[in-house]
Formats: C-alpha cells, structure tokens, sequence
C-alpha cells in the first residue's frame, strides 16, 4: 500500500521548497538619536541597543544600508521637554536635524519618523493632558493639532514615511491632509494602527527616556484582549489614508496580525518590540535558548502570518543571517 512521504530529504531540497523565506528587505532597524550625548550610550535593559549622537546616527544609518536593510525607524531624545512637545515639531529638533543629515548621506534608505509626543512631554504621555482631581485625561484633538505639525517638520526635514504612533483618533486623515495641501503628497503614512497597552514596552520607555510620571497608557492604547476592536481602528486608518499599518507589540499578538493582512490586503507591518527583544536576549545570555536560532523562528513565524515589513532591533545581524 502506497502511503503519502512527508519531505525527509536533504537540506537543500528542504530549502528549495520553503514556503516562507525571509529576507533582509524585510526587515527595518529601530534607532534612538540623542541631543544630551555626543558618543554611543548602552541602554542597560536592551543589550546590544545604544542611543546615538547626532554623528552615530549617520554612521548608523549608513551600516544599516551596507548590510542591506533599506530602512530605518527614528526614535529622538530631546535636550528639554515641556508640556506641549515643542521639541517633536521644532525646525531644528532633534529628529529634523537627523533626518537631514541621514539623507545627505545615505539619500537611499528609507527614513521613517515616529510621530509622538511621549518622548518630548515632560509627563511622558503621548499627548496633551488634563489632570482632573485623581483623574486625568488626554485631550484627542488638542493632540492630534501638534501630532499634524510634527508630522509635518518630519515631511519637511525629509522623511519618506511619517509613523503616527499615538493612537488618538481622526490623526491619519489630519495628517494625510496636511501633508497634501503642503506638497508631501508623495510622502506615505505608516500608522501604528493596532497598538496594544502592552508590558512589553518597558525597556523603549528606559531608551526612550519617556516614562509616564503618572497614570498609564491604557485610555488610548489598545485592551490586549480585544481583537474586533482592532480590526475597527486598522479599518479606519486605512480610510483615513494609511499606506502601511502596524500591529504592535509582533509575537503576542500575532492571530492579530494574520487577521489584519487577510481581511484587508494592505501592506502590514509588525513591530517585534524591546521587552520581546529584551527576553530572548536573557535568555540567551543564560544558554537556555540559542540566540540565532530563536530570533530566525520568531521572524519567519511573523512573516508566515503576514508582515510585509518587521520592524527588529536585531534587523543588521538579520541581514546578515537571512542573506547566508
């Protein structure tokens, strides 16, 4: 009787017919430019992760391009904050001054900017807000009018992707328009559509330098447990303008994930966050994974469920490790 074989066969047949292949052009390098530094400072709880100056994000960049990644997420860190972000949308803040030097450089790569006011707020909110007696509130609209404006000074300063990663409502469709009536129109919109109150995001806070000083991010942020919600807030981005949309944290919520890119079809990224990161790097350090092994599991299981594009900080040595 004839029995049906599974492929039990050399490595490169098991190769030849992989289903799933991930290249270094799919992944995109986080990276954290610092007015306060003028050499590379580790941040503890990401090993391996480093803020930069303004020199160190030029021959960040520059490295990032010469292992083959085409794009780069910018991150800033601001000399002073204050309570109305001034420094995410100055002419010569620090992400404007980043991005300027980047592209006179490596005009090639892909700059993308995030667009938030965390790290800019001397709170540490992602947005305008109102303390009522224990309470206190972000105010959407009042946000969403700065989140336009640093958006802006990104577009102008010369990113190719603008990265709203906030959450307040309405700001892809405020920031579409002002990019258009500004002459941006060629400049995309990736939106953090699906971004989960998470506690996975500990260590960005501590390279970030943008704690909260009070209360927590789950008015604004996504509830981990709801799936239908997500799919709402993607559905609205998209009309709103998005061009790619982002499911953050990637592995937690990778059914979420798998949903967005099949009902939907649109470019899809996915954001394997510092708290993610920051585990297999522990546990590596303690032998009880293989650090390579582990990450070329995760990213292929993230791209096999749908992302187009994963945003790693592990994305030069994946370049590397995917190309051989």
């Amino acid at each position: 009787m004839d029995r049906p074989r599974r492929l039990r066969r050399s490595p490169a047949l098991r190769n030849l017919v992989r289903e799933t292949k991930p290249s270094p052009h799919d992944f995109v390098l986080p990276l954290f430019v610092s007015e306060k530094i003028d050499q590379r400072r580790p941040i503890a709880s990401m090993p391996g992760v480093f803020q930069l100056s303004m020199q160190g994000i030029v021959d960040e960049a520059q490295r990032a391009r010469d292992v083959g990644l085409q794009a780069i997420l910018l991150f800033g860190i601001p000399e002073k904050k204050d309570e109305q972000a001034g420094g995410a949308y100055a002419e010569n803040g620090v992400v404007q001054k980043a991005l300027r030097a980047i592209k006179k450089k490596c005009p090639e790569i892909v700059a993308i900017s995030d667009v938030c006011l965390c790290e800019y707020m001397s709170h540490g909110h992602c947005g305008v807000t109102r303390i009522d007696g224990d309470h206190f509130h972000v105010l959407n609209d009042e946000t969403v009018d700065l989140l336009v404006k640093t958006a802006l000074s990104h577009a102008q300063a010369g990113a190719d992707l603008v990265a709203p990663s906030d959450m307040m409502d309405g700001r892809i469709g405020a920031i579409r328009e002002a990019l258009d009536a500004n002459g941006f129109d060629q400049t995309g919109i990736l939106s953090y559509a699906a971004k989960f109150a998470s506690v996975f995001y500990g260590p960005f806070r501590d390279a970030a330098e943008s704690p909260p000083q009070f209360g927590d991010r789950r008015s604004y942020q996504m509830d981990c447990a709801n799936a239908e919600e997500a799919l709402r807030e993607v559905a609205l981005d998209i009309e709103e303008g998005a061009d790619i949309v982002m499911v953050k944290p990637a592995l937690p919520y990778i059914d979420i994930l798998w949903r967005v890119r099949e009902r939907f079809g649109k470019p899809t990224a996915a954001y394997h966050v510092s708290g993610e990161y920051a585990m297999i790097k522990a546990a590596a350090e303690k032998g009880i994974v293989d650090e390579r092994a582990a990450v070329l599991e995760i990213m292929t299981s993230l791209k096999r469920a749908g992302a187009d594009i994963i945003i790693t900080y592990w994305a030069r040595e994946l370049a590397e490790w995917t190309r051989n």
